[in-house]
Parts: structure tokens; sequence; C-alpha cells
């Protein structure tokens, strides 16, 4: 199957040569992802990666960058962050259908993981929530993409806690 997914990295101050970046990149077979590298410091990855599941799409992708930027610094893995506009488009109904769903089903649309006057939700958690519902066509190697997007960007902040810490927040916030 192929899988189109997104990989954002902050590089290294020493490390922001984007030609020999790019090269680097092609040699450790990330040949199947279009580059960008707009913002300066910033590297974003598009692939289009043919593997078994999603899952061994996006590690393997992974593993590639790690290799040829061993000092960059995973920021995102998409889809999974997004708004109800972005949401509705992957899914393919109106902002307003998915505002509508949201407002209609307080008790069990899926929490946003930040709330504010733009809020945001993991997107596995908004197709799941569609798939249980039974009234959406969702593709289901998007729905596992969402999910291992979210695992991955999961782990990335996990990381980031000492172990004494994580174990008490996590029995406080389960």
């Amino acid at each position: 199957m192929e899988f189109t997914f997104t990989l954002k990295y902050q590089l290294a101050a020493e490390d922001c040569e984007t030609d020999a970046i790019v090269e680097r990149l092609g040699e450790a077979g990330c040949d199947d992802a279009l580059v960008g590298i707009g913002l300066p410091g910033r590297l974003a990855l598009e692939f289009t990666r043919e593997a078994k599941n999603a899952e061994a799409a996006v590690r393997s992708a992974l593993a590639d960058v790690r290799r040829a930027v061993p000092s960059a610094t995973l920021i995102e893995a998409a889809p999974d962050l997004v708004g109800l506009t972005d949401a509705a488009e992957i899914v393919g109904v109106s902002r307003q259908n998915m505002r509508k769903l949201m407002l209609a089903h307080p008790g069990n649309f899926p929490a946003p993981v930040h709330e504010a006057s733009a809020s945001i939700w993991h997107l596995a958690d908004i197709l799941s929530w569609l798939q249980a519902r039974g009234n959406y066509r969702l593709a289901q190697d998007m729905l596992e993409l969402a999910e291992v997007a979210m695992r991955v960007n999961v782990a990335k902040e996990a990381h980031r806690l000492a172990p004494p810490s994580a174990k008490e927040l996590k029995a406080l916030v389960s």
C-alpha cells in the first residue's frame, strides 16, 4: 500500500546546509519525499511511501531521516493535530457539518487536545468516532495513518517527562 504523510523537523544550528541535507536524505532512502525548507532551521518532508501498513511506512521514514540528519529534532508527524476545518476536509464534509456534529454530541464527541478559539483534536479520535457512528465512508488507510501519527507525536511528547513524573502524571490524568 501507499501512504502519504508529513514529518516536520527542527534542524540543529550547525546542520542547516540545505543542499547537503537534501543530498543526504536522498542517499538515506528518502527519495520518496518532497522536501520543504521554507522556514530557516526547519525541514518538512512529505512522504509517499509504499509499505505493508502505515506503521511500517512511518517508522521506516523516521529511521531514514534519523540516519540522514541525526541532529534533527522531530516537531510533528502528520496527519494528526487538526482543527474542525481540517477534519471536515479529510472526511469530505463541510466545516459547518463537523461543528454541528461536535455541538450535537457534547458527551461523546472526542475531546480536543487544546481548547481555545481555535481548538485542536487528534485526527484519529475524530475518524474513529465517525467510523463508530457508521454514517461516514472513511478510508481505512487514513484512519490507520492518523493513529500512527498520533502515537508518534504522543511518544515524542512523553519522552520529555522524567520517569518519576511520568508515572505520577499518568495516574492523575488517566
